[in-house]
């Protein structure tokens, strides 16, 4: 980040500061703030143009590739159709050629009609309405200044944009909670509106007006919602609830939805209608000037903004919080609440949310009903439920070795992700009316109910979810307009998964590089038509382009030479995937190599022969983990001669890669090396072991450059195994081996130990961290007590002293 500040990605954009209704909890004109009275009605295009100019700017600067921006007011529509067409031009025209634009308009709906309709069609504009609930809650406190309602009016225009013509303007409801109203009729208005999500909001308020109805030893506003999580979690969570999703998601480690919850950053910026830029909105409820910056889009860089330190202080995560909420068993879900929230004018904002007690209770009613969570078969727009682990088998799996429930606990987690990962490019291609991904949705979901075995077994495919994380990255929800170019394949997934129960189907997959791929079975090599079409058939499937047709019999012992199945190494009962044909498989470190000729498949058969009993033999207490969740080796391309090469990918939970070694043993190294990162990615999934703003480098003994907190205890951890290999082969080799074996298990004992103790004592680990790392420890301590010789530990000091020293030397010609 440019100047070490953090930009902005979403810009609220006054456009008309006056509203037509009088809302007696809206926190623009009846709380503490009063700064609209001075503003301009509407906006004008030379602050339009310069505010476009300097998100542009911006953007430039930071290499963003998208921004959202929503206009906002008071009541933008009653800027008027022909201006706001004009504002939404100037933004385009300003911010599209550096990067995608986002464009929002948040209404109360009262003035909404077709001409606004056909203005968000053509704009490509996002519209979300304020709707309190059924019309008595609605009632409670949107109406006009004379005491009418507005329900129906808001009704109406939600209506308008429920219509296919307009369906794909509908962003959803926002919905401020009154205690006082039935959470039930609530839930059931909303719903039946049917909304891509609904925001409940916690109405604004302070240490110093404290919201109505709070009662010291009660959660009312906890109690609310919980009905309504109960009402939402019966309907199958048919539209996004913001609140509940950023709960589950950071239960589960993920990122929160909701600005008020979760240790994200605050990346938003207010531009008024005269230009000036402000703080977030809510702050207005703490007092008179409360958001104000002193800047304007005139005179000063969104940088400058940025550089703010009230800004910055919403931008520190754990950090910015208060002593209390620091300590807090559900601060990484909480967040500490809405900023607004936290003010006391004694104080200011350093203390925990005046909700801060209803807040614990709904995060806490939450996690609980999400508990327990065994991998269940379901269809693809079901699965919500995070997964967790005993202490016992958290403590397995920080020990470096992990039994089978917590590998199949990890494992059920992976599933889930991937899950809701499908389930969000399911709502984007139900927005953007995709045939193609829809086509492979509904197969998929037909496979799983008909045969849910064979569905799990393909989703559980490490490059399936690889391909999901690329189809998805790092985008927001409702970012982007159409699906990722990669969406098609879930159609080929589909595809292999109907193929193994033998459902009759018919569906057309993509073709990538002249192959269709069916992941898990193979590739058939088609050539140039863009999509091949594949039909169910006795023992396989067949398939046809326009100038072509194939069969393919699974079991033929000389299938069609245009087809290349999934080859499996095999050692006793046990089968693993070796895996040359996904095109998804390329996630790794190392570049993955292409179909292996017949002679190398078979050294590496050869090779995994002798590595896998070595393994049941002398490493009996990863074999459990090992069993349940590793499904696939993939081959690595070549490295360097001499070198060993080997790597894991978060996004390809059950998959090691490697290049085949020279010996046996090297193999089944590498394979209790990296399915210690496949392991400690998948707790990682599950858990904050480290704090997410801690930004120093740490040294790893086994690497030339410093190293992130999360990087170092991947390596720690990982070389557990790698200490433990040598500690074992060192009695099982003789001569010159064994005395390589002991040298080996010298060094690593003694890096890895002191990469455990520089964990211990950077105090960048959560209190889980602290557990987990201190299982390790208690594994390795034994290890430094073991008997080596002279000559083994002198080498390994020797070899110690030289890498530290190296990497001395390139920290100082890094730092002048």
């Amino acid at each position: 980040m440019p100047g070490g500040i953090r930009p902005f990605r979403q810009f609220i954009l006054k456009v008309h500061s006056r509203c037509d209704l009088a809302c007696d909890h809206c926190y623009v004109y009846e709380h503490a703030d009063q700064s609209w009275r001075t503003r301009p009605k509407v906006i004008s295009p030379a602050v339009v143009d310069q505010a476009g100019a300097r998100i542009a700017e911006h953007a430039r600067e930071h290499r963003l590739t998208a921004v959202q921006v929503v206009l906002h007011g008071g009541e933008p529509l009653l800027a008027g159709a022909p201006r706001l067409a004009a504002i939404a031009a100037a933004l385009r025209a300003a911010i599209e050629p550096t990067c995608e634009l986002d464009l929002r308009l948040h209404t109360n709906g009262v003035q909404l009609d077709e001409e606004f309709c056909e203005l968000f069609l053509a704009q490509r504009i996002k519209v979300g309405v304020s709707l309190d609930g059924d019309r008595k809650a609605n009632d409670l406190h949107r109406n006009f200044a004379d005491k009418r309602s507005s329900f129906d009016q808001a009704v109406r225009a939600i209506n308008l944009l429920r219509q296919d013509r307009y369906r794909g303007c509908y962003a959803g409801l926002l919905c401020t909670i009154d205690i006082r109203s039935d959470p039930h009729a609530v839930y059931r208005t909303l719903a039946d509106l049917d909304p891509p999500a609904v925001d409940f909001l916690l109405p604004h308020a302070t240490w110093d007006t404290p919201p109505s109805g709070q009662v010291v030893g009660r959660t009312p506003y906890a109690d609310w919602l919980a009905a309504v999580f109960g009402d939402w979690k019966a309907d199958r969570s048919r539209a996004r609830a913001r609140i509940f999703d950023s709960i589950i998601e950071t239960t589960r480690g993920g990122a929160s939805r909701a600005e008020s919850l979760g240790l994200e950053a605050s990346e938003l910026l207010v531009i008024e209608t005269d230009g000036t830029l402000e703080q977030a909105d809510s702050i207005k409820v703490a007092f008179d000037g409360a958001p104000a910056t002193g800047l304007d889009v005139f005179a000063h860089s969104l940088d400058k903004a940025a550089a703010q330190p009230a800004i910055r202080a919403r931008q520190q995560g754990l950090a910015g919080l208060s002593d209390p909420c620091r300590q807090c068993p559900v601060v990484t879900s909480c967040g500490g609440g809405l900023f607004a929230h936290r003010y006391r004018s004694e104080t200011g904002f350093d203390n925990p949310s005046v909700y801060c007690a209803d807040l614990k209770q709904i995060i806490t009613h939450i996690r609980a009903d999400l508990r327990p969570a065994a991998p269940a078969a379901v269809s693809p727009s079901a699965a919500r439920s995070p997964h967790t682990l005993t202490g016992a088998q958290f403590d397995s799996l920080a020990a470096g070795f992990g039994d089978a429930a917590a590998v199949r606990e990890l494992a059920g987690g992976q599933q889930t992700s991937l899950r809701t990962r499908l389930e969000l490019l399911r709502r984007r291609a139900d927005t953007v009316v995709d045939p193609e991904f829809m086509a492979g949705w509904d197969l998929l979901d037909q496979v799983e109910r008909d045969n849910a075995d064979a569905c799990r077994l393909v989703l559980a495919h490490p490059y399936t979810r690889t391909w999901a994380d690329r189809c998805v990255g790092d985008i927001r929800a409702d970012f982007h307009a159409l699906l990722p170019k990669q969406a098609p394949h879930l159609a080929a997934i589909a595809a292999s998964a109907a193929v193994r129960s033998g459902l009759p189907f018919e569906i057309q997959v993509p073709v990538l590089d002249g192959y269709a791929c069916l992941p898990t079975l193979g590739r058939l090599r088609v050539g140039e038509p863009a999509e091949v079409t594949i039909a169910v058939a006795e023992g396989g499937f067949d398939a046809r382009t326009r100038d072509r047709k194939w069969r393919v019999r699974l079991a033929d012992p000389e299938p069609d030479h245009d087809w290349q199945p999934v080859r499996l190494l095999r050692s006793g009962a046990l089968a693993l995937a070796l895996e040359d044909t996904d095109p998804y498989r390329d996630t790794h470190q190392w570049p993955a190599a292409d179909r292996l000729p017949a002679d190398d498949a078979d050294r590496w058969q050869r090779q995994f022969a002798q590595a896998w009993p070595l393994i049941e033999r002398s490493f009996p207490r990863y074999l459990p983990g090992l069993e349940v969740g590793l499904s696939t080796l993939m081959p690595l391309a070549g490295g360097e001669p001499g070198r060993d090469i080997s790597a894991a990918s978060r996004s390809a939970f059950g998959a090691v890669a490697a290049a085949l070694p020279a010996a046996s043993d090297i193999l089944a190294l590498l394979i209790l090396h990296e399915f210690q990162h496949v392991k400690l990615g998948g707790v990682l999934d599950l858990f904050d072991l480290c704090e997410r703003d801690d930004k120093r480098l740490y040294y790893a003994p086994w690497r030339p450059d410093p190293r992130p907190i999360e990087a170092l205890l991947q390596g720690a951890y990982a070389h557990i195994a790698v200490t433990d290999f040598w500690r074992v082969r060192r009695h099982e080799l003789v001569g010159g081996q064994a005395r390589t074996a002991e040298k080996h298990f010298a060094r690593w004992r003694m890096d890895t130990a002191e990469a455990i103790e520089t964990l211990v004592g950077s105090g960048a680990l959560t209190t889980l961290g602290v557990r987990f790392v201190d299982g390790m420890r208690a594994t390795v301590a034994p290890w430094l007590d073991e008997p080596v010789t002279r000559a083994a530990l002198t080498a390994a000091r020797r070899e110690a002293d030289e890498a530290l020293a190296a990497w001395q030397r390139r920290r100082e010609q890094r730092e002048p």
